[in-house]
């Protein structure tokens, strides 16, 4: 019995690791000999203004063509959670053997298969389908000027491009306008022609791309904006911090020259004072271990991914990012273990056990809770974005048998390698009084105020990639995305050291929360910025598009908190530990 299920397992797990990696083979090879079979995949339709709205191609009325056999498909682990539904079309297509004005199929228009085609043509559907992982847009329909009659597109005419022995173009025109009239049959034709093309088979993706809007003045402005901003910041941090720290160090210098008495007589303040608790464990250190190792995880994923972007070019096959940082965020999960046991053990925490599994899930858990809940609208609305139950399945059997142990390997490492409270100072027993302080010095409006200078580092970046995903836009430009990275890090950086120095010296030893939190913060505006773009910059509508779009935006601005936190206390830490180190304490 219990051999058995291990079967079971292993079986599971190497269904989910083959659907991580890529597929080759068959129409995967993107090479042809004349007169061999081209596969038309007919994919979703849906609604030009709420493009994550997608339904199956057949789910409208629409008639498919007379052939049946097909080649060997492989749907990715990515394009099922993208909601990809390829149906073969039917259409007799051979590779450079053209294909005059055929009827391929009539349609029975009766009052449902009208009203349908009404519905669609009103919302302003729109068609995908792919030539060889090329795709192609089309329109259902279109309306009168006043609105009462509409139209169909029948005519499907396909230009073709090929360069030797490999497709490099596709272009689509609908032609063929009839009326929708009930009770009526309506044929459908399709004609493909064949053209030789000077592109080459690496730069066909070309065509889709934007270069006038990802690389525009406002653009490279930004990025020249941001990175004034961090030479600023740095400037600033490093003038101001240590002109500060040099004359503190020089007045604690002075101050252990005195005796008792005059010490006892003089003005004590500052971040010295608290140096007997500026290591004491945070406040609920299981779950701010957990989410700083979490953050330092995330890191590691957007670094890796845009990289592999950068080299591969991923946006040209279907589901690839997506594939791509599932795969990465499981192989990353002892990076998660690692920091996030080690910092849980200096704090002397003991249920390590407990916080591997909440790091472990708690990215997991947030992201799967809310593809369910949207799964369920998507359900309802019987769309293509619906998430399989067998793909459920394989993302539970990632987080069961990839995740987890990678993430106990990455605990007990970190646990055993830097687990240990090696701080420059002692902690004493009893925690010392926070005196009273103004009320910008409050922990509350640090963090309030924390996130602001990052998020104006990314909140233009943040346009193009809102820009990518909700519209009919891909974005390539990775180098850009890496950069933003760099300089969202080093501004997060210098911007928690800033506001961690003024808790201290006003000596405030609760910095390790104010100092994730002021970071995170970032994550606020930008999930009020989302807000903007979809009432002002979208033509969305709908419950189940809008649950979508503030649904995964939650999840995109906690994850992008969760990374800045991160490292905002990583790099305050660093600083705390060594003005702590570099001073005397008797």
């Amino acid at each position: 019995m219990g051999s058995s299920r291990w079967k079971v397992a292993a079986a599971a797990f190497l269904v989910v690791v083959g659907s991580l990696l890529p597929v080759d083979g068959d129409e995967h090879e993107h090479t042809y000999t004349d007169k061999e079979e081209v596969v038309l995949w007919m994919n979703t339709v849906g609604p030009y203004h709420n493009r994550q709205e997608t339904y199956k191609y057949f789910s409208l009325p629409f008639c498919a063509g007379s052939k049946k056999t097909i080649s060997h498909y492989h749907e990715t682990l990515g394009e099922a959670l993208q909601g990809v539904e390829l149906e073969f079309s039917g259409l007799d297509i051979k590779f450079k053997e053209e294909v005059m004005q055929t009827t391929y199929c009539e349609i029975e228009l009766d009052k449902a298969k009208r009203d349908a085609f009404v519905y669609a043509i009103k919302n302003h559907y729109w068609y995908q389908m792919y030539i060889d992982d090329l795709p192609i847009w089309g329109i259902v329909g279109e309306a009168d000027e006043n609105g009462e009659d509409h139209y169909l597109w029948t005519y499907k005419k396909l230009e073709i491009g090929f360069n030797g022995n490999r497709i490099v173009d596709v272009n689509l025109t609908s032609e063929g306008k009839v009326k929708l009239v009930p009770n009526t049959r309506i044929a459908m034709s399709y004609s493909v022609k064949w053209k030789k093309s000077d592109v080459k088979f690496e730069d066909r993706f070309d065509k889709y791309l934007d270069p006038s809007f990802f690389q525009h003045r406002i653009h490279w402005f930004s990025i020249f904006n941001s990175f004034m901003m961090v030479i600023f910041l740095v400037g600033l941090v490093s003038m101001i911090l240590m002109r500060t720290l040099r004359k503190d160090y020089a007045r604690y210098s002075k101050e252990e020259e005195m005796d008792d008495m005059d010490r006892d007589l003089g003005d004590e303040y500052g971040w010295k004072q608290v140096h007997g608790d500026v290591f004491r464990p945070s406040s609920h250190p299981l779950i701010f271990s957990s989410l700083i190792g979490s953050g330092c995880q995330i890191f590691s994923v957007s670094l890796i991914v845009i990289i592999v972007a950068i080299v591969e070019d991923l946006y040209t096959e279907r589901g690839s990012m997506l594939s791509t940082a599932i795969f990465v965020y499981a192989a990353t999960s002892p990076v998660n273990g690692y920091f996030g046991g080690s910092l849980y053990a200096k704090q002397g925490g003991r249920r390590w056990i407990k916080q591997m599994f909440i790091g472990a899930f708690m990215i997991p858990a947030m992201v799967c809770g809310t593809a369910f809940f949207i799964n369920f609208i998507a359900i309802y609305y019987h769309a293509s974005r619906a998430i399989p139950f067998g793909t459920m399945v394989a993302v539970c059997c990632i987080c069961f048998f990839v995740i987890l142990p990678l993430n106990l390997v990455g605990t007990i490492l970190g646990r055993n390698l830097s687990g240990q409270p090696n701080f420059p100072c002692r902690v004493n027993a009893v925690p010392r009084p926070i005196p009273e302080k103004k009320w910008f010095m409050e922990p509350a409006v640090i963090v309030c105020l924390g996130g602001i200078l990052p998020f104006g580092s990314i909140f233009i970046e943040m346009y193009f990639i809102f820009t990518s995903f909700w519209a009919y836009k891909i974005y390539y430009v990775y180098g850009f995305m890496m950069l933003v990275l760099v300089i969202l890090c080093i501004v997060t950086v210098c911007v928690t050291i800033v506001c961690t120095y003024f808790l201290l010296n006003a000596e405030d030893y609760r910095w390790q929360w104010t100092s994730f939190l002021s970071a995170a913060s970032t994550a606020v505006y930008v999930y009020m910025y989302s807000f903007y773009y979809y009432f002002f910059k979208t033509k969305m509508y709908g419950l189940f598009q809008t649950s979508f779009y503030f649904g995964y935006m939650a999840v995109f601005s906690t994850a992008l908190g969760i990374m800045c936190g991160a490292v905002g206390y990583m790099g305050t830490s660093a600083f705390v530990r060594k003005i702590y180190t570099n001073v005397k304490i008797d």
